[in-house]
């Protein structure tokens, strides 16, 4: 069975949107690159050569990461989180023991980013928080020990 990417409407139109820069613009800048390294002569001693054709594979690379993840792409926002409960592309404000609150945002695993408070439903304080409701408690297995936090709003965007 493939692996199911769980993404919000938002990210997949930039992926959309990056997909079609790779395939048309860049494509053609990174051809340009190597036509031009083959003018050079001898391919075999031509380090601008190997550096386009390194660009090139790694622009092919990046395109069927993309393709991969658009073919399997489940977009979460359509999730029913009317209940008021955590789940998939809500925004939630969580309070820890010593009573500091922190606002973290619920993502899918391919746009995760704590620098940014987006927390992956997949890492272990997404496992924790997913179902819970504003004013329940629970704890955190993380890997640096368990903690205990509790829930303070649950909001969607949208």
């Amino acid at each position: 069975m493939a692996k199911e990417y769980k993404i919000t409407s938002l990210r997949l139109a930039d992926l959309e949107k990056e997909l079609n820069y790779l395939k048309t613009t860049r494509e053609r800048e990174i051809a340009a690159m190597i036509a031009e390294a083959r003018s050079y002569g001898d391919l075999s001693e031509n380090s601008e050569y190997d550096a386009a054709k390194n660009e090139q594979a790694k622009l092919y690379g990046r395109i069927a990461e993309i393709e991969e993840i658009l073919s399997h792409a489940v977009i979460i926002e359509d999730e029913n989180e009317a209940s008021g409960r955590v789940g998939l592309g809500c925004t939630v404000v969580v309070e820890d023991e010593n009573g500091k609150q922190t606002e973290y945002r619920i993502t899918g695993s391919q746009e995760a980013n704590p620098m940014e408070h987006k927390l992956s439903d997949d890492s272990p304080f997404g496992r924790a928080v997913v179902g819970k409701a504003a004013g329940e408690k629970f704890i955190v297995n993380a890997p640096a020990g368990s903690f205990t936090m509790k829930v303070v709003s649950v909001t969607r965007e949208g």
